[in-house]
């Protein structure tokens, strides 16, 4: 089964490492640039899970975004992982505030990424 992956980041340089990255899994993968098109396209694809940077421009940021998703019964089993360069434990208490499943401070080891991916679609993992 192939899964889904929604990489939501607007520096386009982070998101080609990220591609680069997951492409080598049994992985499809969709990107957006800003928090309003991310939210269209979790809509849209339904990931399994989605990456998501904190600090975007335009009318919605990474905590928003992710609020939405898990407001939102038809898509809160979407897994998030946070994306960000701000690591302080009040950063991660709010992504974990906005339901955030994981939290990845950048840079990020591009194995960490893997494998927290990995685990999240894996067969074992809760949804």
């Amino acid at each position: 089964m192939t899964h889904r992956i929604l990489i939501v980041e607007d520096q386009a340089d982070i998101r080609k490492l990220i591609r680069m990255t997951l492409e080598f899994g049994d992985f499809e993968l969709h990107e957006a640039a800003d928090g309003e098109s991310g939210l269209n396209l979790a809509r849209a694809v339904r990931p399994h899970v989605m990456l998501l940077d904190v600090m975007m421009p335009g009318l919605l940021d990474g905590y928003q975004v992710c609020r939405h998703i898990k407001q939102d019964p038809q898509l809160r089993g979407i897994q998030v992982i946070m994306l960000t360069a701000r690591g302080q434990a009040t950063d991660v208490a709010a992504g974990e505030d906005a339901g955030a499943d994981a939290y990845l401070v950048k840079p990020f080891s591009p194995l960490e990424l893997i494998d927290r991916v990995e685990a999240m679609v894996s067969p074992d993992a809760v949804p």
